[in-house]
C-alpha cells in the first residue's frame, strides 16, 4: 500500500498553508521541528497555533525571523549548498532540492539567466525556506509516499515584489503551472493567493493534478492563511489515506533525460551509462537510432529524481561531448522491493526481492562462481532459491 496526500488549493496555496495543514493533519510538530534544526539555521522560531477560517477549525503556521532583512537575498547555489550538508532524512532532502531546483529553473528563464546564477529574493528568507523544507518534512513525519494536488486557485490585478509591482498571478506561480501543466482557477480577488513558493511546492512534488483519487482515507488537515475572508475558506485542504500500488493510482514524477549521439564508441556509451547510474540515476539504458543522411547513432537516456537534473544532465554531456540535453517528466509505478543479501557456499551476494521476483547482484554472483568453480546460472538459481526460502 501507497501512502497518498492530495491538497485541495481551490482557495490559493502558499507555503506555511501547506505546511500548516500538514501538522493539522497530525505531523508531530516536534519532529517537525527536529528536522528543520538539521539545517543549522539560526534566529527564527516556527509555531503553530488553532484558528478558523470562515468557520472552519484549521492550524496556522507562524514563522517569526530575527533577522534585520527579513527578506535575505541567497543564490540557488547557496541554498543547494545548505540543502547538501544539512543533517536531514534522505527523501527531505530530495524533495526540498526538487522544489528549489524547479524555482530556480524557472526564474533562470524568467531573468534570462545561468540557473546558477539565479538570485532568490523572498523565496531565499529564512522564512520560505523553513516553509518548503518543513512541509518536506512534515511529509516524512507522516510517511507520506506520493502527492497530487486539485485546481490552484489565482488572483488579479498586480502582486509587489522585490522587482517592483507584476501581474498578479506573479510570472513565477504561471511559469511553474506551465511547466507542470497545473490547473489554474481565477478568483475575484485582487490579493496574492498563490504564491510561488506554495505553487512550486506543488509542482515539484505532485504527481499529478485533478480530482481526489481513490483512497481509503486515514486523515485530513486544513492550513489556515493570514486573513480570514469573507464567503471563503482561506485555507488549504490535504487529505491522506492510502491507495493500491498499481498502475492506476498515482505514480512517482521523475524526469528522463536523453541525448543523440553518433561519434562516440560503444565503450565511451558503456562508461556514460555506468556514470550516470554511479551519480544516482533511477536508470541508464542507449537504443540505436538513425540520424540524418543515414547515420547510424545512439540515444543515451537516464531516468533520474527531478531534484538530480544538472548532475545527470553534467554527466550525459561531459561523457559523451553532446551539445546539448533535452528533458521531460514522466511518471513511473516502482514495485515495492526489499534489498537483502544471501549466503552461496559463504559467499555474499546481493539481491532486490519483489514479491516472488529476486532479482540477483550480477557482479556477486559473478565474483562467486569463479571462486566456487561453478556456472554462473548455478550460482544464480541457489541465491534465488536461498533469497525466497
Amino acid at each position: 500500500m501507497t501512502t497518498h496526500a492530495w491538497f485541495n488549493c481551490s482557495a490559493g496555496v502558499a507555503g506555511d498553508m501547506v505546511l500548516a495543514s500538514l501538522v493539522d493533519a497530525g505531523a508531530d510538530p516536534i519532529a517537525v521541528g527536529a528536522m528543520l534544526a538539521g539545517l543549522g539555521l539560526d534566529d527564527y522560531a516556527l509555531t503553530f497555533e488553532p484558528t478558523q477560517r470562515a468557520g472552519v477549525r484549521s492550524t496556522r503556521a507562524i514563522v517569526a525571523v530575527h533577522e534585520h532583512d527579513d527578506h535575505h537575498h541567497r543564490a540557488w547555489r547557496d541554498i543547494r549548498a545548505l540543502l547538501e550538508r544539512a543533517d536531514l532524512p534522505e527523501r527531505v532532502r530530495a524533495r526540498s532540492l526538487a522544489v528549489f531546483a524547479l524555482l530556480a529553473e524557472v526564474e533562470a528563464k524568467i531573468h534570462g539567466v545561468d540557473v546558477d546564477d539565479v538570485e532568490f529574493h523572498e523565496v531565499g528568507a529564512v522564512d520560505s525556506i523553513v516553509d518548503i523544507v518543513g512541509a518536506c518534512a512534515a511529509l516524512e513525519v507522516l510517511g507520506i509516499d506520493t502527492v497530487s494536488c486539485g485546481p490552484v486557485g489565482t488572483g488579479h490585478g498586480t502582486v509587489r515584489t522585490q522587482h517592483g509591482e507584476l501581474p498578479n498571478p506573479a510570472p513565477a506561480t504561471v511559469s511553474l503551472a506551465a511547466m507542470r501543466q497545473i490547473p489554474l482557477a481565477g478568483l475575484d480577488d485582487r490579493r496574492e493567493l498563490a504564491t510561488p513558493t506554495g505553487v512550486a511546492l506543488m509542482a515539484a512534488l505532485a504527481d499529478s493534478f485533478g480530482a481526489l483519487p481513490s483512497l481509503v482515507v486515514s486523515g485530513r488537515g486544513y492550513g489556515a492563511g493570514a486573513l480570514d475572508v469573507n464567503g471563503r475558506a482561506n485555507v488549504v485542504q490535504v487529505v491522506v489515506g492510502e491507495v493500491a500500488g498499481s498502475s492506476g493510482g498515482p505514480g512517482q514524477a521523475v524526469r528522463l533525460l536523453e541525448v543523440n549521439v553518433d561519434d562516440v564508441t560503444g565503450e565511451v556509451i558503456a562508461h556514460t551509462i555506468g556514470a550516470l547510474l554511479e551519480a544516482g540515476a533511477h536508470d541508464a539504458w542507449a537504443t540505436p537510432i538513425v540520424m540524418k543522411k543515414g547515420r547510424p547513432a545512439h540515444t543515451v537516456h537516464a531516468l533520474c529524481d527531478p531534484a538530480l537534473t544538472e548532475t545527470i544532465s553534467r554527466v550525459l554531456v561531459s561523457e559523451t561531448g553532446s551539445l546539448g540535453v533535452r528533458g521531460s517528466m514522466i511518471q513511473r509505478w516502482p514495485q515495492a522491493r526489499r534489498d537483502a543479501v544471501v549466503r552461496v557456499e559463504g559467499h555474499e551476494i546481493r539481491v532486490k526481492v519483489a514479491g516472488d521476483r529476486v532479482k540477483v547482484e550480477h557482479d556477486d554472483a559473478a565474483r562467486a562462481a569463479v571462486a566456487l568453480g561453478l556456472p554462473l546460472r548455478e550460482v544464480l538459481i541457489r541465491a534465488e532459491i536461498a533469497a525466497l526460502g
